[in-house]
C-alpha cells in the first residue's frame, strides 16, 4: 500500500526528469518568431498591414507556430517546469486562435478589430498573472513577459479603438523588442552562459 507523507514530514523535492532534452530554446525561439511576425504586421514593418495577402500569410505562420509552441509547452510539463510549461502552452493556444481569426478575417468583416481586441484584452490579463508568478521566482522569462504584457496592452487599446494605427504601430514595435529579448534568452539557454561576451565567443582550441 502506498504511504503518503504526514503533515509534519518535509515534502520530497521534485527531481528533474532525466533523458529528456531541454525544450526551453524551442519554446522561446518559436515565441520570438511568432511575436516578431505579429509585431511586424501591426507595425507595418516589411509586411503591409491589413491587406488580404499579408493577413492570410501572417495567420498561417502564427497558427503553425502556435502549434509548435504548444508542443514545447507539453515537453516543459514533462520536465516539471510549471511556469515555462504554462507560458508556452497557453501562448501556443492563443497564437493558434489568433492565426485562425486572421485567416477567417473576411467572414468577420468589420468585427475583426473587436475580435482581436477581445483576444488581446484577456490575453493581456493572463500575461499579468504569469508575470506576477515569474517575479516571485526570479524567472528567466520575466523580461520577455514584461515586454509582452506592455505590447499586448497597447495592441488591445489600439484594436478596441477601432484600429488606431498609432497605437498599433507602437505595440508592434514593442512586440518586436520582446521577440529580440526572447531570442537572446533562447541563445543563453542553448549555450548555457549568462555573459553576453561568452555567447559570441568563437570556440577555438
Amino acid at each position: 500500500m502506498a504511504r503518503y507523507p504526514t503533515r509534519n514530514e518535509p515534502a520530497t523535492p521534485v527531481e528533474e526528469v532525466q533523458g529528456v532534452a531541454n525544450p526551453i530554446p524551442l519554446g522561446l525561439s518559436v515565441l520570438a518568431f511568432t511575436t516578431a511576425v505579429l509585431g511586424a504586421y501591426h507595425a507595418g514593418f516589411i509586411i503591409p498591414y491589413q491587406t488580404l495577402g499579408s493577413r492570410v500569410a501572417v495567420g498561417a505562420i502564427v497558427a503553425i507556430g502556435g502549434l509548435v509552441q504548444l508542443l514545447a509547452g507539453m515537453w516543459e510539463f514533462r520536465k516539471n517546469n510549471t511556469i515555462a510549461a504554462t507560458v508556452f502552452s497557453s501562448y501556443g493556444g492563443f497564437l493558434t486562435a489568433i492565426g485562425l481569426v486572421l485567416l477567417l478575417g473576411l467572414t468577420l468583416g468589420g468585427l475583426i478589430h473587436l475580435a482581436l481586441g477581445l483576444f488581446f484584452l484577456f490575453w493581456t490579463i493572463f500575461l499579468g498573472v504569469l508575470l506576477l508568478a515569474s517575479l516571485r521566482r526570479e524567472h528567466f522569462l520575466t523580461p520577455t513577459l514584461s515586454l509582452l504584457f506592455a505590447a499586448y496592452l497597447i495592441l488591445t487599446v489600439g484594436q478596441l479603438a477601432f484600429d488606431n494605427r498609432v497605437l498599433l504601430i507602437i505595440g508592434g514595435w514593442v512586440a518586436i523588442i520582446a521577440a529580440l529579448v526572447a531570442w537572446f534568452a533562447a541563445l543563453t539557454s542553448m549555450t548555457g552562459t549568462t555573459n553576453l561576451r561568452e555567447n559570441f565567443r568563437i570556440p577555438a582550441r
